[in-house]
Parts: C-alpha cells; structure tokens; sequence
C-alpha cells in the first residue's frame, strides 16, 4: 500500500519586526554619524605609508594651502570655543559681541587675523561659507597670531590635540615657521595629515 505524504503548508514569516530593527539601525547610524567637513581651501597632503588613525575627541587643526596660508579649525565643543575667543580678545584688545560669539561656535575655521575677525563674524553664515580670498592667519617670526591661537586653545584644556595639514606643494618654510612657533611653547607631539599609499613591503 502507498505511504500518504503529508500536504505540505508554506512557511510563512513575519517580517516586520526585522523591518522595525532595519529603519532603527538606520536612524542610529543617520543621527550619530559625524560628516566629514570639506576643507575651506583644496588641499592635497602628501602620501604615506602611515596606517595610524586621528584621535575622534578634542582634536583641533591646521590647514596649510599650497601659498602657504594657515587656517585653524578649532575643537567643536562650543562652550570652549566662546572661552577661547574671550582668551584671545583679552590678549589682542578685541571685544566681540554676543551673536559674535554665537557665530564663532559655528565657524568651521578661521582664516584671518584678528583685527578682521569681527567683520568676518558679522557676515551672515552662507556669506562666511563663500567667503573668498581670506589672507589666513599670520604666522611668522614677528606676527605668531597661529601659535597664540593653539596656544590659548591648551589653557582651556591641555589634552587637545593638534593634526597639521599641508599641501604637497606648500613651501617647507612656511611650514617650518609653524614647527618653531610649536616648539618655543613647548608643543612637540602632533599628527601630520597624509593621503594613504600602497605599502611596498606587503
């Protein structure tokens, strides 16, 4: 006699909790993740075979164009940048104003001297955003306005960081005026920003 085969009945599985976790994981990764700035002027590093990466937290910047202007990104903490202001106003004479301060927070890096800080502050953000042609902040052996910024920058907290980026094609001694200015207020521990190559021994 023939053995009776069970029907078989399709499987069916429930799917929309997997959907709830998707879009949840989703929404995470949308709202924590930190966007990479675009640098204000373009800029090309060097290569290396560096595979070290830049510390996430309390890290501040230096761009250096292919002319040898010097931009700084301070950290983003925006109580620490208004301490920051307020520190370098006291230093250069310059009192800023609250929306001043308020815009500074928001700056995504500062690239004139001080005595046009304020007019740049004053231009409405997407003006700052298009904003052409800055001079950079001066940095050399009579006007070290960079230094004083990374240097006001570590009396607010000694544990910032700093990482320096240069074009390939910037002019040693341009650079070289930042390394002397670094090493008289005895900060020598730094990251040089480089694109990643291959490495030839692998």
């Amino acid at each position: 006699m023939a053995r009776v085969k069970p029907k078989r009945h399709g499987v069916v599985t429930d799917m929309t909790a997997m959907c709830d976790v998707a879009f949840l994981l989703l929404t995470f990764f949308i709202l924590t993740t930190q966007f990479k700035k675009p640098d204000v002027e373009q800029i090309k590093p060097p290569s290396s075979i560096s595979e070290k990466l830049l510390p996430d937290a309390s890290l501040m910047s230096v761009n250096v164009t292919p002319g040898g202007k010097f931009y700084f990104q301070p950290v983003e903490n925006g109580t620490e940048r208004i301490q920051l202001l307020d520190n370098m106003g006291q230093k250069y004479g310059v009192s800023f104003t609250n929306a001043e301060k308020v815009a500074f927070t928001k700056v995504q890096a500062i690239g004139v001297p001080m005595t046009q800080l304020k007019s740049y502050l004053d231009l409405p953000e997407d003006e700052q955003k298009a904003f052409k042609g800055a001079p950079g902040i001066p940095m050399d052996s009579t006007n070290r306005q960079l230094v004083d910024w990374i240097q006001q920058s570590l009396a607010i907290n000694p544990q910032y960081k700093l990482a320096i980026k240069g074009d390939v094609n910037t002019e040693y001694p341009k650079v070289k005026s930042l390394f002397e200015g670094l090493r008289d207020i005895d900060f020598l521990k730094f990251w040089l920003i480089t694109s990643q190559e291959g490495n030839p021994n692998k």
